[in-house]
């Protein structure tokens, strides 16, 4: 289904997003230590060990490398490999993925010379807002792709490689792994993309904020090859160093320069550099997180659809749930305190996204969500 966001009628607010709203919180009377966070989607064993002693290190008083070069080189020397080596002028370091997405749409969407207005984006959805949010304030035209909700929220990939035959957009934006669905493309759906993509003049974006938490995964890295694909990565979500702030984007050369041309300077504080340089060297920190996530996502899958609850397949750390009322369930979850997003936001208004805690958490939230359905279904 194919439908163009009528840009009289979009406003400019800001996003929505998941994590604890302190507002909300003060409004009513909650204590944010109280309570469990499963609206965020990180790695639950928290931060690699080193990670404190490297920020620690810190000189304050002096100004971060505004070019990231220490961190680009971890970078390159966490993804190379005898056969295939990365170059580090192919690395762009930002101030979580979100950056890179606004600079996208400041650097291929806002009005240049030569062209009448801003650009096109076409975006893969349901899916994480702040792409439609950057495109909205390049004053783009955004077109969306909607999912089939009857078959997993999955994407005809056929109807998609036409639409950019047609409306060749300066931007085809996926998620994969998609939040919030969790729906994992693979490869083969994904070089249509890229080559639809390509014949259109357009650049393809895949977001892999989630790639670390999927099970099977297959090496994106050989898109590469291909100078209109961009891949973008979270070590925000992959080492659960939220707070600082971190993510990198991998392309041709040429992207990498054009959108370091948009970037302020120093937008990478010192902390969260120094913080990657030691996630990255930490070799056995993501085993070890993505063995706590599938055994705790197997757990809270098997309970909530015990519960009678509908849990879709989701290839990411977390689920959706479909509840019927999401805004009532997490109205009554967050009196037990467990916080989860609603993802009405999203277009989904039946659906809650769980991010996937501890097995001890989740435990947790499995009785808590046991002792509300019963008033959550009465209606």
């Amino acid at each position: 289904m194919l439908n163009q966001t009528d840009e009289n009628a979009a406003s400019r607010r800001r996003t929505v997003h998941g994590s604890i709203n302190v507002r909300e919180l003060r409004a009513l009377g909650l204590n944010r230590d109280d309570l469990l966070d499963f609206s965020a989607s990180i790695s639950p064993i928290g931060p690699p060990e080193g990670v404190w002693e490297a920020i620690r290190s810190v000189d304050l008083s002096a100004y971060p490398d505004p070019e990231c070069l220490e961190l680009r080189e971890a970078i390159c020397r966490h993804l190379s490999t005898p056969s295939r080596e990365l170059p580090i002028e192919r690395v762009l370091v930002g101030n979580g993925s979100t950056e890179i997405f606004h600079l996208l749409a400041r650097a291929y969407l806002s009005d240049r010379a030569g062209r009448a207005g801003g650009g096109s984006a076409m975006l893969l959805t349901p899916t994480y807002g702040e792409y439609e949010g950057a495109c909205r304030l390049a004053d783009a035209v955004v077109l969306n792709l909607d999912a089939d909700f009857s078959d997993g929220f999955r994407w005809d990939i056929g109807a998609a490689c036409s639409l950019i035959s047609d409306k060749e957009p300066d931007l085809v934006i996926v998620c994969n792994p998609n939040n919030p669905t969790g729906v994992y493309l693979d490869r083969r759906e994904v070089e249509a993309l890229a080559g639809a993509a390509s014949d259109a003049g357009s650049l393809l974006v895949v977001d892999e904020a989630y790639l670390s938490f999927v099970e099977n995964p297959w090496d994106s890295l050989e898109l590469l090859d291909r100078a209109n694909v961009m891949l973008v990565r979270s070590m925000t979500k992959d080492y659960a160093q939220t707070a600082l702030r971190l993510g990198y984007a991998l392309a041709s050369e040429d992207v990498v320069s054009r959108l370091r041309d948009y970037q302020p300077d120093w937008s990478v504080n010192g902390l969260a550099q120094k913080a990657g340089i030691s996630a990255l060297e930490d070799a056995g920190y993501l085993p070890r997180a993505r063995d706590a996530v599938f055994r705790a996502k197997k757990y809270l899958s098997t309970e909530l659809t015990a519960l009678g609850l509908e849990v879709p397949r989701s290839e990411a750390n977390f689920i959706l749930v479909k509840v019927g009322d999401a805004p009532k369930w997490r109205s009554l979850l967050l009196s037990k305190g467990m916080v989860v997003r609603d993802c009405t936001s999203f277009g989904l208004p039946e659906y809650i996204r769980v991010g996937i805690r501890s097995m001890a958490d989740c435990q947790r939230f499995a009785a808590a969500i046991a002792a509300v359905a019963p008033a959550a279904l009465a209606d």
